[in-house]
C-alpha cells in the first residue's frame, strides 16, 4: 500500500467541489487514517474557479507539488486542464464532459477552447477518464449530486487507499434521510462510470 496519496479537487464555484472535497476529509478520518486538505476559492461565488487538495496517509502538510498527483477529479473540464502541473504521466484524471461557459467567455471577452484539445492535451499528459456526470446526476433525481458521481468515479478508480464503502456510508451520514436514495445512486453511478467505460 502506498504511504501516501495526492487528490486534487478542481471545477466551478457552486459545484459542490468543497463539500466533496469535505466529505473525503471525513471519509478517511472514519477510515483511520491521517489526512490534510486545503481549498481555494475563485474569485465569484459561484462561477470562479475552485481547487481543494487533499492528502492522505503519511504527509505533514495539505500542499502538492507539481507533477506528484495521483489523481485530479473534476467537475469541468477546462479546470481539469487548468491544473495539469499537478499530474504526471500516471496520473489519473477524471472528469465530467460537460463544461460551464464562464461569464467572461458568454460577454464575448475570451473563447472557450473546444472539448477535442481540451481532452487531447490532458491526455497528453496523464490517464483521462472521461464521465458525463451530468447526466448521471439528473439520472440519479438531482443535478446537485454531480460532485457525488465524480467521488463515485474516484472510489472506483483505485486510488483511494480505503475501501469504498467508507467513503459511501459517510456520504449516506452527511446528508438528509430523504436524500440518502438520490446520493446513492449518484455515487454508484460514478463508480459503474469508471468500471463500464
Amino acid at each position: 500500500m502506498k504511504s501516501k496519496t495526492n487528490i486534487v479537487l478542481t471545477g466551478v464555484g457552486g459545484q459542490g467541489v468543497i463539500t466533496a472535497s469535505n466529505i473525503l476529509g471525513k471519509a478517511t478520518v472514519n477510515a483511520e487514517m491521517n489526512v490534510y486538505a486545503s481549498e481555494v476559492h475563485g474569485m465569484a461565488q459561484r462561477g470562479g474557479s475552485v481547487i481543494c487538495c487533499v492528502r492522505i496517509g503519511d504527509v505533514f502538510g495539505p500542499l502538492i507539488a507539481s507533477g506528484t498527483a495521483d489523481a485530479i477529479i473534476s467537475t469541468e473540464p477546462i479546470e481539469a486542464l487548468r491544473y495539469i502541473q499537478y499530474s504526471s504521466k500516471k496520473t489519473k484524471i477524471i472528469t465530467d464532459i460537460n463544461p460551464i461557459i464562464p461569464f467572461t467567455v458568454a460577454v464575448g471577452g475570451e473563447e472557450y477552447p473546444s472539448l477535442d484539445e481540451v481532452f487531447k492535451e490532458i491526455k497528453s499528459r496523464a490517464k483521462l477518464y472521461k464521465i458525463d456526470a451530468l447526466k448521471i446526476a439528473r439520472d440519479s433525481g438531482a443535478i446537485i449530486t454531480k460532485n457525488i458521481v465524480i467521488l463515485g468515479a474516484l472510489a472506483a478508480a483505485e486510488i483511494l487507499p480505503f475501501k469504498y464503502n467508507i467513503l459511501l456510508d459517510t456520504i449516506l451520514d452527511n446528508v438528509p434521510e430523504k436524500y440518502r436514495r438520490i446520493n446513492e445512486r449518484a455515487f454508484r453511478g460514478g463508480m459503474d462510470s469508471i468500471q463500464s467505460p
